[in-house]
């Protein structure tokens, strides 16, 4: 619906907002403790400074510029206004975050060019400055009768308040995404239900021993859509420690919640597999073995739902598989003796007896320290969230649902401004899970859309998760009653050594060599999502090329399995421990501005040419060659490893001087160009259709009220939760339009992603596996934009053993 006209002088109103949460994520760092009063929300005329500035808390002041952005003053525009023109009585926010301004808008502010070659003059850059509006959104949900609303929201600059520009009821089947708070609830609505009591009692386990992660229900027809429903992932801490590796102790039945009201509607209880060697219908995973229960479908709502699995319930494993040291000092399993060939050693102490074949745990004794060490600073330069870097310059933000996005990102190529990226983040990622027992296949976490990388981003710790001299960013969310919650050092940016960046060596007696080590800018984050970690990286490279690179890491998603369970669907990694096989689909949004906003997608395949050998045109059977073929209009394509397939953003008004291609950058995927598992008309991918191509190609779209920035943010839907098909926000939706995409302002969507087959050296915690999309210039620069990096010949490296004589025959 649409609101009347906001009144600037309506009386602050008390509204019946919720409480903060008893207790702060361990994520986050501090709340503010309470929503804005009128009185605060007054400010001084503000310093510009970038227009995609995100909203920011009082205590952020020192990074960004007035109190008018702050979330709080946001959220309280929001209550005097329900309060006094609607009959919304309660509260409860979910998001707020910055409205971004018109694309030209805003590169017109920075003067940043939309032409090859072209320079914004002084006056525009000012006009445009003074033209830019602050604007934000929240979604909020009416507590009393548990509909969700989006609100937006103008700064007026002569009063330096928010007022509301829009308030749309949004449909009954529409969640905004599921709150950190609402997951924290989840967990004390399940542990105090006298029903999962009683479930846990009958496998041996107590009620404060009760933990759950809350989890989107995913897809499930037997739940009304309209209400805001969670299922809950149930495990156990035994052993009376207060920090036990809860997830080796899962339990064998999944409620299902309603987030507003915190009721219980059901229990589900998994079918488990049983051994059946005359079971010779089906082959593959499944040959030999069948299903406890008839079907992999859901039972009714009313059945027996314990009968129906038709098993016994399965008590939680009892090892303990710690991952804090001082806990694994006390339950990991003793280290055996054994010599260099991995026999057993037998030792006697001084009377003859036998000594013990073990040992205790503990962290290895052998490693030495290893510093970064950079005694004259760091090489990059940070203005508010602009940074600039090795001619590089961006802008970095923090989003609830992102967590870092930049923007602006340009390259200073001997004095000439060249706009490369107007926007890159991580857009949409889903884990979906490849079990076919109900209710294992709700498991298809959206990641991005249902919890968001911002809200459940950690507090980066100095000399832990990044090394060196380091430079944080905070990052804030709302809170359900309108305060906002700070992530003081969500973002690191940091230097780091990247191996080497060219080298030569003229072999000839007395030639000369040269090598140039390679230094990257790093821009990054940590996720907790319940069981596992992302780490994203952003790196910046001194030969123009830039890396989006996720990094998984820990504790795999687990399931209880009887004794001598058969495990067609995933590894049993540990006695009593199912690890279901699972995918890590992501897609990376690329709003490219190569040389301006002109740009077409150019893709090519290389193939051997159709001549056999021995003919006149490839006589020795050699030749190969590649065929482009411009994206011509909107929609999606497909990696073909066969043809090495690749793409380029270019722009067409910009030719190197040399090979007359088009100034642009490639996209690289290999490795990562993962398809999806499960079957094009499944669940899993009618909600996520982004994942049916590995690039998808569209116009950028902007608000048609002119006034704000791109509507065409989400792959898979701006409302996700509880999602059932593609929406008609999605990509999916906008390329049917069939657009022209050649010398347009376009989208680019990259699909990638890792098959996850666990092994047991995956338990209790994962090492790290990486997963990265790149972009390299071709044709962009004259020749390698490289060559003037200084070479090095690093006086702190030393021979590990034997001579230290210096040499600077690497720089000769």
């Amino acid at each position: 619906m649409s609101p009347p006209p906001p009144d600037g002088n309506a009386a602050s109103t008390a509204t019946a907002g919720l409480p903060l949460p008893a207790a702060v994520p361990s994520t986050a760092t501090g709340v503010e403790t309470k929503p804005a009063t009128e009185s605060e929300v007054k400010s001084t005329e503000a310093k510009f400074q970038h227009p995609l500035d995100p909203l920011t808390p009082e205590e952020s002041l020192s990074v960004l510029i007035l109190i008018p952005m702050r979330i709080a003053a946001v959220t309280l525009a929001i209550r005097q206004y329900t309060a006094a023109k609607t009959d919304i009585r309660a509260v409860k926010f979910i998001t707020c975050t910055h409205l971004p301004p018109p694309k030209r808008l805003v590169l017109a502010a920075l003067g940043i060019p939309t032409e090859p070659g072209k320079k914004v003059p002084k006056k525009e850059v000012e006009e445009a400055r003074k033209s830019v509006v602050r604007r934000a959104e929240a979604d909020f949900l009416d507590v009393v009768a548990g509909r969700a609303y989006n609100a937006a929201l103008a700064l007026n600059a002569q009063n330096a308040k928010w007022e509301l520009t829009a308030l749309t009821l949004l449909p009954a089947s529409y969640h905004p995404q599921i709150s950190v708070e609402e997951l924290i609830a989840a967990e004390v609505t399940v542990k105090n239900n006298p029903t999962i009591q009683a479930l846990a009692a009958e496998v041996g386990v107590t009620p404060d021993q009760i933990f759950c992660d809350g989890w989107s229900i995913g897809y499930d027809d037997r739940f009304d859509q309209k209400r805001r429903v969670q299922q809950a992932l149930v495990y156990a801490r035994l052993g009376g420690e207060e920090h036990d590796n809860l997830y080796a102790h899962p339990m064998d039945f999944v409620p299902v919640i309603d987030a507003n009201t915190n009721e219980l509607l059901h229990v589900d209880f998994p079918a488990v597999y049983k051994r059946d060697p005359a079971r010779k219908d089906l082959v593959g995973a499944m040959a030999g073995v069948k299903l406890s229960s008839h079907s992999t479908a859901p039972p009714p709502l009313a059945a027996d739902n314990l009968a129906a699995a038709q098993r016994k319930r399965i008590p939680p494993s009892g090892k303990s598989w710690d991952f804090l040291p001082d806990l694994m000092q006390r339950t990991a399993d003793p280290i055996p003796k054994v010599d260099a060939n991995g026999e057993r050693v037998v030792r006697t102490n001084e009377k003859g007896e036998e000594e013990p074949e073990t040992e205790p745990w503990t962290t290895r004794k052998d490693l030495k320290p290893l510093h970064v060490v950079q005694p004259e600073g760091v090489s990059f330069k940070m203005d508010g969230h602009t940074l600039e870097w090795q001619n590089w310059k961006m802008h970095i933000a923090f989003t609830h649902r992102e967590g870092i996005a930049l923007s602006t990102i340009t390259y200073n190529d001997h004095g000439e401004l060249r706009p490369i990226l107007y926007r890159l983040s991580l857009a949409e990622m889903v884990v979906p899970y490849g079990a076919p027992e109900n209710p294992h296949p709700r498991k298809f976490a959206f990641d991005s859309g249902e919890y968001g990388m911002g809200t459940m981003a950690n507090e980066l710790s100095l000399g832990c998760d990044c090394l060196g001299q380091i430079h944080y960013l905070p990052g804030t969310y709302v809170a359900h009653d309108g305060s906002a919650v700070v992530i003081k050092n969500v973002i690191c940016i940091h230097e780091e050594d990247s191996g080497v960046l060219w080298k030569h060596t003229d072999y000839r007696p007395g030639g000369r060599s040269h090598t140039v080590r390679r230094r990257r800018l790093v821009v990054s984050m940590v996720c907790t999502l319940a069981n596992y970690e992302y780490i994203w990286n952003y790196h910046f490279y001194q030969d123009g090329s830039i890396e989006f690179e996720v990094r998984l890491t820990g504790i795999l998603s687990v399931y209880v399995a009887q004794p001598d369970e058969p495990n067609p669907f995933g590894t049993t990694v540990a006695p009593g421990i199912n690890a279901q096989y699972h995918q890590h689909m992501f897609s990376v949004r690329l709003d490219p501005m190569i040389d301006g906003l002109s740009n077409t997608v150019i893709e090519s395949d290389i193939k051997p040419v159709p001549h056999p050998t021995g003919s006149p045109a490839n006589f020795a059977g050699n030749a190969f060659a590649s065929h482009d073929t411009p994206i011509a209009t909107e929609g999606g394509r497909v990696y073909d490893y066969d043809a090495e397939r690749r793409w380029r953003i270019v722009n067409s008004g910009r030719k190197h001087y040399a090979s007359g291609l088009s100034a642009g950058y490639a996209i690289g995927v290999k490795g990562g160009a993962t398809p999806m598992m499960a079957k094009p008309d499944g669940w899993a991918a009618r909600r996520a259709a982004f994942l049916a191509n590995t690039v998808w190609v569209c116009r950028d779209v902007e608000a048609a009220d002119g006034l704000s920035g791109t509507e065409r943010m989400w792959p898979a839907g701006k409302y996700v939760p509880q999602t059932k098909e593609e929406p008609e926000d999605s990509v999916g939706a906008w390329v049917k339009e069939g657009q022209k995409t050649e010398d347009e302002d376009l989208l680019v969507f990259v699909t990638v992603g890792t098959t996850h087959i666990p092994r047991p050296e995956d338990w209790p915690v994962m090492p790290v596996e990486h997963l990265s999309v790149t972009l390299k210039p071709t044709s962009f620069f004259t020749a390698n934009p490289s060559m003037d990096v200084p070479g090095s010949n690093d006086p702190l490296s030393v021979a590990a053993f034997g001579d230290n004589k210096k040499s600077d025959s690497c720089c000769k």
